[in-house]
């Protein structure tokens, strides 16, 4: 089994390979690459169970069809030192040798056999959908910050998506925040709700290339498969049911807050560096046309207050929130103003954009107060 490919090409795609990979495995053949070679097409794939990744590239001249895997870290090392050089692999099938040519060096390491790689699932009986690449970049980038981490509730630690002849939704929440991203463009002819999980979506959220190419969603009870460009990738869903996010949202909310959204963003990281520690409380004090934040650290005597001009309607009010979760949601809005709604102390506040840069985009971002000390 032999072939050329160029080593800026197999680098770039390795490299988006590489963020399937798991740190440390329980199958020593999951640290490895699966080259596989079918006339001039190089197949690679890489995976760690629950997720499979695979691209396909053509090679510049090949010889003899075959299989083996090559360790990745290994591999990825050595590429990334070549500048753009044609590089030629020898396998011996026997031994399953590798043979690195490139330039005037040499290389040999042991691959190992392709029959213990894990196949990737057979897909049955597959609905899909179409997506732009930047329609999905913009959903991930907005919600996966908001999901949890809690092992006890696998549910919330994935995107929730949710498919209607109406539109798109996709949802994250970990108890604390909540983010909604719906596309009223895009519409799905047949109902149907699952939940992906986030270490693919983030994978994915590194390499869709963004722009308005194609890319093809397909998904059964068990599966998805995101299809674009020369990267299939599979990823399984996680079982369960998705809490009712609607019922959390509050629709009463008469006290709006409009403000800069940069000039709220970086007054809250200042005054967030005298906040506790444990608990990143900022206190918002809301009275005519004026934002008081304000923060402090008993333990050590620190406190912080800053005064911003704002547009509020409604009663007085003074609301605390947690200055992570906060900057969290202001960091993922490339909107100017943003308009804050609340009904009372103790219920929580959302997050809206003033001016849609699309309006057939609807993001709603839901953050739960914090207990303000006296």
């Amino acid at each position: 089994m032999k072939f050329i490919v160029s080593s800026s090409l197999l680098l770039k795609n390795l490299s988006a390979l590489s963020g399937v990979l798991n740190a440390s495995n329980t199958l020593p053949i999951l640290d490895d690459f699966l080259f596989e070679l079918k006339d001039d097409i190089l197949q690679i794939t890489a995976s760690d169970l629950e997720t499979t990744m695979t691209v396909t590239i053509a090679t510049s001249k090949s010889e003899e069809s075959g299989a083996v895997t090559i360790p990745a870290k290994i591999l990825l090392d050595i590429l990334k030192t070549f500048s753009d050089i044609p590089i030629s692999f020898s396998i011996n099938k026997e031994t399953l040798g590798v043979e690195i040519s490139a330039g005037e060096g040499k290389y040999k390491m042991i691959g190992h056999s392709s029959d213990e790689f894990p196949q990737a699932p057979a897909l049955d009986e597959v609905t899909s959908i179409k997506f732009q690449s930047s329609v999905l970049v913009s959903a991930f980038n907005r919600t996966i910050f908001a999901a949890g981490n809690d092992e006890l509730r696998p549910v919330m630690s994935g995107i929730f998506c949710e498919l209607t002849p109406d539109n798109v939704t996709f949802v994250a929440t970990d108890a604390h925040k909540l983010v909604r991203y719906r596309r009223n463009d895009i519409k799905s002819e047949v109902s149907s709700a699952f939940i992906m999980p986030k270490k693919p979506l983030n994978q994915l959220k590194n390499i869709l290339p963004g722009d308005e190419s194609e890319v093809e969603l397909g998904y059964n009870p068990t599966n998805a498969i995101f299809t674009f460009e020369n990267v299939k990738l599979i990823c399984r869903l996680i079982d369960g049911k998705y809490p009712n996010y609607e019922a959390v949202i509050p629709a009463e909310n008469p006290n709006r807050l409009i403000i800069e959204r940069n000039s709220l963003l970086n007054s809250i990281k200042r005054v967030a560096i005298f906040a506790n520690q444990s608990t990143h409380q900022v206190r918002f004090k809301l009275s005519g046309k004026e934002l008081i934040l304000s923060a402090e650290d008993i333990d050590f005597s620190n406190e912080a207050k800053e005064r911003l001009t704002c547009n509020y309607e409604g009663e007085d009010m003074e609301i605390g929130f947690n200055s992570r979760f906060i900057q969290d949601m202001l960091n993922n809005l490339d909107i100017e103003n943003i308009r804050l709604e609340m009904s009372a102390p103790n219920r929580a506040g959302l997050i809206l954009p003033v001016e849609e840069d699309n309006e057939q985009e609807d993001i709603l971002m839901l953050v739960m107060p914090v207990m303000l000390n006296q």
